[in-house]
């Protein structure tokens, strides 16, 4: 009898922490290829930014439901198709705003991965980004207006 519950508590607590690690893990990897797509239009690598956006689509069509649900998937799915089908770097800058928003959304109501995300905005795009570092670099102007722009939100 010892036997069998030692067996059900060791096969219990091996499902846990893989669900405890997997979930982390699925968002974290759309939390990386958020800030990939990001850093991207912070150095006006246009092509760059097609590429993780369309890496993004991918991961989060692999999300689970229950980690994932289908409003926001749908919401980043679309902003990230959009972002990943245009290659113009000023199309991809203004399609990045409503994305980013849509991600901030979800950050605010499940954990995206390990650490504090920043909510920076800037005063002259009149638009947010999330970043994993307070030190600011605008996605919106890149080099030509690298850090305008202020933190307004940290989400745990």
């Amino acid at each position: 009898m010892k036997k069998i519950f030692f067996i059900v508590a060791f096969i219990a607590t091996g499902l846990v922490q893989t669900y405890a690690l997997d979930r982390p893990t699925l968002h974290g990897d759309l939390l990386t290829h958020y800030y990939a797509i990001k850093d991207a239009l912070v150095a006006s690598k246009a092509d760059l930014a097609a590429t993780h956006a369309a890496e993004f689509v991918k991961t989060a069509a692999s999300v689970d439901a229950k980690n994932l649900p289908d409003a926001n998937r749908t919401l980043l799915v679309r902003d990230a198709s959009a972002i990943a089908s245009v290659k113009d770097l000023k199309k991809q800058r203004e399609l990045f705003s409503t994305f980013s928003e849509n991600m901030a959304a979800l950050a605010k109501v499940t954990k995206l991965g390990h650490g504090d995300i920043y909510k920076a905005y800037c005063p002259m795009k009149k638009a947010s980004w999330l970043s994993k570092e307070p030190a600011i670099k605008n996605p919106y102007y890149g080099s030509a207006m690298l850090t305008c722009g202020k933190v307004v939100e940290t989400l745990k």
